[in-house]
């Protein structure tokens, strides 16, 4: 990466977090106050008002500032012509919805810049948990300010992962018996977080995630020593014309090989 690149998501990260700062804002200005809700995605997913404001803060914002990066956020209707440009934003204004209306505080705003199919800036703001993650490439991760790392646990070690139970009973014994199974985290950004500074050792995502859960995290994570990776451990590939995904993995980096075999190693108990 060249100094002129290092500068600009330096400057653009600068830019996101200040936005992701301003969105939370707006957006707690909702929590606990019963904003309306509609349903979306064949009324399997609700959206509120607090996300459309907190969606509406941000395309602002992000928008006027770089006019010509591309937009793909979870509120806004899709539009072909990121497509075509190299760089772009990707937003959820609330990422955990179902959480924020239920009163609970795990939900954030995630906001990435994605150069070239890959995030270069990313920022998580969860205002009910007064924090804030964010990463730049070819930098470390922070939390709040300081430094993180994801878990230096090995192999031998008990795994603390968030897992469905149905999926967990199926992993080979001999892996099922070193893992502590995490309770619900109802935002997908926020548990990659949490991979990514050590409370988890590990995640797996269901398929038909989308590129609006996960590119800041995936950041976030890489910048801490971890991966956000498919089932062939590949990484993603943001800003294609399908922006879900299959099952992922996400881990730190020493352990990706070993949850990806278990992953592969499932039987049908």
């Amino acid at each position: 990466m060249s100094d002129r690149e290092k500068l600009r998501w330096q400057s653009d990260l600068a830019l996101i977090a200040d936005a992701a700062k301003e969105a939370g804002a707006v957006a707690y200005g909702f929590f606990n106050q019963s904003p309306e809700v509609w349903w979306k995605n064949g009324d399997r997913s609700p959206v509120s008002a607090a996300d459309f404001a907190a969606n509406k803060t941000l395309e602002t914002i992000l928008r006027k500032a770089r006019p010509d990066y591309g937009w793909l956020s979870e509120e806004t209707e899709d539009d072909e012509d990121r497509l075509s440009r190299e760089t772009l934003f990707i937003v959820d204004p609330i990422d955990g919805t179902r959480a924020f209306l239920g009163g609970q505080k795990v939900w954030c705003v995630s906001v990435a810049v994605v150069h070239r199919g890959r995030p270069v800036a990313g920022v998580l703001y969860a205002p009910a948990l007064e924090e804030f993650y964010e990463a730049v490439d070819g930098g470390v991760a922070l939390k709040n300010g300081m430094p993180f790392t994801v878990s230096a646990a090995g192999p031998d070690e008990m795994s603390r992962l968030a897992i469905g139970e149905d999926l967990l009973k199926t992993f080979p014994p001999t892996f099922r018996d070193r893992v502590r199974r995490e309770k619900y985290v109802p935002s997908l950004a926020y548990r990659i977080a949490m991979v990514a500074d050590g409370r988890l050792e590990g995640t797996f995502v269901k398929g038909n995630s989308h590129d609006w859960d996960l590119a800041a995290a995936d950041l976030v994570l890489a910048c801490a020593g971890g991966g956000l990776v498919d089932l062939d451990g590949k990484p993603i590939v943001y800003n294609r014309a399908d922006v879900t995904h299959k099952v992922l993995c996400a881990a730190p980096v020493p352990r990706i090989d070993e949850f990806l075999a278990a992953f592969a190693g499932r039987g049908d108990s």
